[in-house]
């Protein structure tokens, strides 16, 4: 069962991720899918009082950390925050992605995945000013890589407490 719940994470990641990079525009369907089997992913290797404690706490780190960057883009670079400087998308992966690991996991995962897409972004369009960076769908390129490799026999646990 779990190998087919990371099958599944791993496909909604994969469209999550082609249809942001190449449309700069995902389905909103795709994530509370993604969503949806992260949780499920994460309920066959914990009890559900850790996962809802896990999961609320991952909702308000990321909340925290949207609102900073509201501020931030609003009194400090003045622009608008949402479809100018963020993506729906963008907040809709953030969600998703929290409801899919321990706290100490997600964090290390969210920073990883961030700088990640920043060095994938910078290395693809050195040159390119003002570019908006595909960060839903390069976020899911590096969820697919997360659990590939943790299908490697003796790697362990993403949900280790």
């Amino acid at each position: 069962m779990i190998l087919l719940f990371k099958i599944g994470a791993i496909v909604c990641c994969a469209i999550i991720a082609v249809q942001d990079v190449k449309e700069r525009a995902v389905q909103w369907i795709w994530f509370p899918l993604l969503g949806l089997v992260l949780s499920l992913l994460y309920l066959q290797n914990t009890p559900l009082e850790h996962y809802l404690l896990f999961a609320l706490t991952n909702a308000l780190l990321v909340s925290l950390i949207l609102v900073l960057l509201a501020l931030y883009t609003k009194y400090i670079a003045k622009k608008t925050f949402m479809n100018v400087s963020f993506g729906l998308g963008d907040l809709l992966f953030f969600y998703a992605f929290a409801l899919g690991f321990p706290t100490f996991t997600f964090v290390l995962l969210f920073v990883a995945a961030i700088l990640f897409s920043f060095l994938v972004f910078l290395l693809k369009s050195p040159r390119k000013e003002g570019g908006t960076v595909p960060l839903a769908g390069l976020m899911g390129v590096f969820l697919i890589g997360v659990f590939l490799i943790s299908c490697i026999p003796n790697m362990p646990s993403l949900y280790l407490l």
